[in-house]
């Protein structure tokens, strides 16, 4: 099966289209869901990205161009009372200091496991980047899910994306039960820090691929979030392709 999308967005991302689960994400899937011989696929961790790439669309053949990190509307923060100005530049030896993450998220890190308690999901997670074309790489089997490394990681601000097939090679994959997930689900994710990331979802979607909500699920975000993208609907035995894309949108448990 493939990952298909087609979908615009406004402003600095024209059209994304990564081929999801089953997935050869056009953004996600290179290859057709089905035609990799099945077989787990030992994990890997991709170095992490500085720059947020919107992957092609999960399927199609138009190249999407890079995005920039992930940007935060400017918010005007008031001056001390003994301030009266801003230096206009640094003086010597004078360094500019990155602004903190918000405290509702976490720093960048390698995602290394994924468990969803309520589908029965174990699984670790190998890197995907991009393809020469623009399109986002797929898991090379059944197993294990993927994370793409041109996005922020789990946790971090923005919008952290994981995929995975749900089924490959005649196997049912590790996304399988995706559709299953209901709000209030929650999913961890296991960091190379040691930490672990805890995300309650906020909704499941089912989309037609040539109508994929690209702006929805790679657009910038003011909180750690969280998709994750498989397969579903029918099956086209010709284009031996799934119809629909399965998409949970979650949100980072700051409770925790």
């Amino acid at each position: 099966m493939n990952f298909s999308a087609r979908a615009s967005i406004p402003g600095r991302v024209a059209r994304l289209r990564p081929r999801i689960l089953g997935v050869t994400v056009g953004a996600l899937v290179a290859v057709p869901f089905g035609a990799v011989p099945a077989g787990p696929a030992p994990a890997t961790s991709a170095p992490a990205a500085s720059v947020r790439a919107v992957p092609a669309v999960l399927a199609g053949p138009a190249p999407v161009p890079a995005v920039s990190a992930v940007t935060v509307p400017a918010v005007a923060v008031p001056l001390p009372p003994d301030v009266d100005r801003v230096p206009a530049r640094l003086g010597p030896g004078e360094v500019l200091e990155p602004p903190a993450p918000p405290a509702s998220t976490l720093g960048r890190s390698v995602p290394t496991r994924l468990h969803i308690p309520a589908i029965g999901v174990e699984s670790e997670l190998v890197g995907l980047g991009l393809q020469d074309d623009g399109r986002m790489e797929v898991p090379p089997g059944a197993y294990p899910a993927g994370w793409y490394t041109g996005a922020p990681t789990p946790g971090e601000l923005g919008p952290a994306i994981l995929a995975g097939h749900v089924d490959h090679g005649g196997r049912a994959g590790v996304f399988w039960r995706l559709r299953e997930l209901q709000p209030g689900d929650t999913v961890e994710v296991g960091r190379a820090d040691g930490a672990t990331a805890v995300f309650r979802v906020t909704r499941v979607e089912q989309h037609a691929k040539d109508a994929f909500p690209t702006a929805a699920v790679y657009g910038d975000l003011d909180h750690a979030g969280l998709r994750l993208i498989t397969c579903g609907g029918a099956f086209d035995r010709d284009a031996h392709s799934y119809e629909d894309n399965i998409v949970v949108f979650a949100e980072l448990d700051t409770r925790r």
